[in-house]
């Protein structure tokens, strides 16, 4: 059996995606690009003792499609969706599929990032309906 151990990211301007991450998320980032030979950066994305992996930001390798997902779709755990989802806005994301309940377990909704890019958010809640 085979386990997601790390994600990529593309963006258009790194530095904008960068910010929207840090500000919603509070990820971190190392310049790994002298490894990898092209603009890339090592993405931490909390306490490496909780469950969840890092991943990378790179640069827009293709066209975004504009309909649909073309890629797989990251989640992130949150402690709290509505606060979670004002952020997300604030820092210039947009709802791609709005709040719903997935009755008994959490709160689920998609995003789209600076760069077009769908996320997803989860909440953890044993009473949504």
């Amino acid at each position: 059996m085979s386990r997601p151990i790390h994600f990529e990211i593309q963006a258009d301007d790194l530095e904008r995606a960068k910010r929207f991450y840090a500000d919603v998320f509070g990820w971190t980032y190392d310049d790994w690009s002298a490894v990898t030979g092209s603009p890339y950066w090592g993405v931490h994305t909390g306490d490496a003792t909780e469950p969840g992996i890092d991943g990378g930001l790179m640069q827009r390798q293709g066209v975004v499609s504009g309909s649909g997902t073309n890629a797989g779709i990251l989640t992130m755990g949150v402690a709290d969706y509505d606060a979670t989802a004002s952020s997300i806005e604030a820092a210039g994301g947009r709802v791609a599929l709005p709040k719903v309940a997935l009755p008994g377990m959490a709160w689920q909704g998609y995003f789209l990032d600076t760069e077009g890019n769908t996320f997803g958010i989860h909440q953890p809640d044993e009473n949504a309906a």
